[in-house]
């Protein structure tokens, strides 16, 4: 292990019930006198988005809404965003509801200025630099879920339309300068989005913790996130009206979020290419997938997670983490493979091909490769 790495925690954020009344505020002290709301397809109508518009339009701010964001964003979407952004003379974006509405309304504001295609900005080396950073617009970010916590990331995962690969656009000023977390706005959340965002957050923690990366400020982040996610999400499940237990999962989801800068692993690399060729949601299959990735692992991670499973009260060390984990997913009925997720006839080469090259792999404790790789599709199909 070398002890050295390249730190950066998140921004400013307004936490608590009720604090998204200020949400024009948080715009006014960023500079932006005209934002531009997106969000997903699926919240457009929502009473939580027309009356967070409706907060802008009466403070004066316009309260325009872009709602073209697929559950899995695609570039066509940041071009359409893009579009209409530069089409309105915006100034900002407030990047409004789960992981696509944020990643989608982060990505406009950072594209909007640029003048090289999206893809030139992919989060590989050094290609950030690229990217006039004088031309990024600023972000207010309204999470509305409680699991990706890309409130507080400094990239979106944007899946490319012609070879249906997700990919990772980052720059630091991708970062939103305010975030607003109002657990509130997480209640009317569906019980198996609830589930699936909530494993969601609990599978950033996981791998930041399983990550051999230096990063001792993550590692500790990622342990909390793992108890608050253990305790909560079974209260927020059950119980929807439950603000407690939805304010500590918003805590989790901002905990991943920030713990992952250690890195990810084979349980994303895997999610990301079956998500984007078969549109599945990413916080289930994260869950489907960290079973057989635990198992691969187990050789680098027994002794680190027998500590985990001390700190969280689970009895049996490592092999009872894994089972905590197993019948976790059971309590939410989250499928035991990722046919049950509605993968069907996949082409396993192709995705063995596509895990290898997503960023997540360099975080695995175990070196991917071709054969540990499609044994772990194997396992999880």
């Amino acid at each position: 292990m070398t002890l050295t790495g390249n730190w950066s925690y998140p921004t400013a954020i307004k936490f608590g019930a009720g604090r998204i009344n200020e949400l024009a505020q948080a715009c006014k002290d960023a500079g932006i006198s005209k934002p531009l709301l997106v969000t997903d397809k699926g919240l457009a109508g929502l009473d939580i988005t027309t009356n967070a518009a409706a907060h802008l339009k009466d403070a004066g701010l316009g309260g325009q809404v872009f709602a073209d964001v697929d559950p899995n964003p695609n570039d066509k979407n940041v071009e359409a965003g893009v579009q209409v952004y530069r089409d309105g003379g915006f100034d900002g974006v407030v990047a409004f509801g789960g992981g696509s509405g944020l990643d989608l309304g982060k990505c406009v504001a950072f594209m909007a200025g640029q003048k090289r295609p999206l893809w030139d900005f992919e989060d590989i080396g050094d290609w950030w630099t690229r990217a006039d950073s004088d031309a990024i617009a600023p972000v207010i970010a309204v999470p509305t879920t409680a699991g990706t916590g890309s409130e507080v990331g400094r990239a979106s995962v944007i899946s490319n339309s012609d070879s249906h690969e997700k990919k990772i656009i980052f720059h630091p000023k991708m970062l939103p300068v305010t975030v607003i977390c109002d657990p509130e706005l997480t209640v009317g959340m569906p019980a198996f989005i609830t589930a699936g965002t909530g494993l969601d957050a609990f599978a950033h923690c996981v791998e930041a913790y399983s990550s051999p990366h230096y990063h001792p400020m993550s590692q500790g982040i990622a342990l909390e996130g793992m108890k608050l996610v253990k305790d909560n999400l079974p209260i927020a499940y059950a119980d929807a009206q439950n603000l407690e237990a939805r304010a500590n999962m918003m805590s989790a989801a901002a905990m991943g979020a920030t713990a992952f800068q250690k890195g990810l692993g084979a349980i994303h690399a895997l999610s990301h290419p079956i998500g984007a060729v078969h549109n599945t949601h990413h916080g289930t299959t994260n869950a489907v997938c960290m079973p057989a990735v635990l198992k691969m692992n187990a050789t680098q991670i027994r002794d680190r997670f027998a500590s985990v499973a001390a700190y969280l009260n689970i009895d049996g060390g490592f092999d009872g983490f894994c089972q905590f984990v197993d019948e976790f997913n059971v309590s939410f009925s989250i499928p035991k493979t990722l046919s049950e997720l509605g993968v069907e006839n996949p082409d396993i080469n192709k995705l063995v091909d596509a895990a290898l090259r997503d960023p997540s792999c360099g975080g695995n404790p175990v070196t991917m490769d071709a054969d540990n790789t499609k044994a772990l599709f194997e396992a999880v199909l």
